[in-house]
């Protein structure tokens, strides 16, 4: 099969494109930068240097390559996510994922693709009820700042997606990605902050995290693409984790000191209502879907294998 792979050079990208070409499929991959191209080619995938903001572009550039699947694995996120910045620190990719949504979606239309799969988040959904979410469960809106851009962003994402005529739309909502390029890999902003002892235990450590490892998800990714039918699926591990447990083993797994506790009402007055909720009333995800429908099993069931496993973490 032709697949076009709109964000080829990214830390889901990059497994993703190599994990296709394994499977046999014939891989046209996008980027921004001429520089990333290289690395596209050299895995045995076509590249192509494009904007997803520049319509016309984008367009020719997805009819020429005339896949029968497109894959959306655009953002634009920040080295490190500040809860307390003054301009929204998710503001690019939320324009990523509205607009250019849109402008992905025209180029697949125009280019008789049949399949469209883009990536969301399962770690947005509403702070009420069951601590593990499935698929039918709602998001968060009204979140504060700066999640409830994100949601809106998603929402928009989701809707287009898998209201697109012509086209099956699959959603991929993705768990907290640890791995090379990750937030969570060996150089990430979480490492960083557990090794300088700033990624603390907030009042019982209740919020709920759902992880999955780049490599699983890259392969959940694959499945879509070649089945499954259209709509949304968790793509997590299979261990949903209160922080009061995965903080403590990832500060062991990176060689940091144990984490240390803070009130909930002090982690609110420093890092702000966002940050203190998702500590606190996150909730995790189940993968029951994914794992019945696009027949899909994560390498790494849990994060506690994951977190050990250096290679796993990047």
């Amino acid at each position: 099969m032709k697949v076009f792979v709109a964000g080829a050079s990214g830390a889901m990208g990059r497994p993703l494109v190599r994990r296709l070409l394994a499977a046999g499929h014939e891989v046209t991959g996008m980027t921004r930068r001429e520089e990333r191209a290289a690395a596209i080619r050299e895995a045995g995938a076509n590249a192509v240097v494009c904007d997803v903001f520049d319509a016309p572009a984008l367009q020719s550039a997805v009819v020429e390559a005339a896949p029968e699947a497109v894959v959306h694995q655009l953002t634009s996120l920040p080295p490190r996510l500040d809860y307390k910045a003054k301009d929204d620190p998710l503001a690019a990719t939320n324009r990523v994922r509205s607009e250019g949504t849109r402008n992905l979606l025209a180029a697949a239309r125009a280019a008789g693709a049949r399949r469209l799969v883009a990536e969301s988040v399962a770690f947005l959904y509403a702070p009420e009820g069951d601590w593990v979410k499935d698929e039918e469960a709602p998001l968060f809106h009204g979140a504060p700042a700066p999640f409830g851009g994100a949601v809106e962003a998603l929402t928009d994402l989701e809707r287009q997606v898998t209201g697109a005529e012509g086209t099956e739309g699959v959603v991929l909502r993705y768990g907290w990605l640890y791995g090379p390029g990750t937030y969570f890999d060996r150089d990430g902003s979480q490492t960083e902050e557990a090794l300088k002892r700033r990624l603390p235990i907030v009042g019982k450590g209740t919020g709920t995290f759902s992880f999955v490892q780049v490599e699983d998800a890259a392969a959940a990714t694959v499945a879509a693409v070649e089945r499954g039918a259209p709509g949304v699926y968790n793509v997590v591990d299979d261990e949903p984790a209160p922080m009061r447990d995965w903080v403590p083993a990832f500060a062991e797994a990176v060689g940091a000191k144990s984490p240390r506790r803070v009130p909930a009402w002090l982690a609110r007055l420093i890092t702000g209502s966002a940050a203190a909720n998702t500590a606190t009333q996150l909730r995790g995800a189940s993968n029951a879907k994914a794992k019945r429908e696009l027949g899909w099993q994560p390498s790494f069931s849990s994060w506690r294998q994951g977190f050990r496993d250096a290679e796993a973490r990047g």
